[in-house]
């Protein structure tokens, strides 16, 4: 069973599954590079009026509008979507990880940083369907990049400057700043 929670972005709904969405951890499509998508399920929702971003993680995938549109209109199809998958379905949507390996993961300033957005910060930022990737930390500055329900909403500045950036900088002494990237 689908449920819908709404989000502090007007224009972004959270879609709840008891099913797991993603086993590989939180992605983000974007329709202006939908052409490039291989994956069949990403793909179509894409293509359905209005739809701009769709982030999906373990067990929810957030929709991001446009103004052309109406949750009204939309919600039904996505939900029918999601449930088409799953009926026709029994492995998550998203299932295998690209490997990318970072010089800078052997940092531990950069290990820390990343241990704070996970265990504190993407936890809260998933409640409102959304997410937190790290990008870079250079000379106290952390770069991060919100997704989904995060990018774009009026809100998203004050959370990260006054949530993610005082956690990042009480818990990684070496940190002075955070910045959307």
């Amino acid at each position: 069973m689908i449920q819908t929670q709404s989000t502090p972005n007007p224009n972004s709904l959270k879609f709840l599954s008891e099913k797991t969405i993603s086993s590989i951890g939180t992605e983000e499509f974007q329709k202006d590079k939908s052409k490039s998508l291989s994956n069949p399920f990403v793909k179509e929702l894409l293509e359905f009026k209005g739809v701009e971003l769709v982030l999906l993680s373990k067990n929810f995938l957030s929709v991001k509008k446009n103004e052309n549109v109406s949750w009204s209109e939309l919600k039904p199809m996505i939900i029918s979507h999601l449930n088409h998958y799953f009926e026709n379905n029994d492995e998550p949507i998203l299932k295998e990880k690209k490997q990318s390996i970072s010089s800078e993961e052997n940092d531990e300033t950069v290990k820390k940083i990343k241990d704070v957005l996970d265990t504190k910060i993407r936890p809260a930022v998933a409640r409102d369907g959304g997410d937190i990737k790290f990008k870079s930390f250079e000379n106290g500055v952390v770069k991060v990049e919100l997704q989904g329900s995060c990018s774009g909403c009026p809100s998203s500045l004050m959370t990260l400057k006054q949530g993610v950036q005082n956690l990042l900088k009480h818990y990684v002494k070496e940190v002075n700043s955070v910045e959307a990237s």
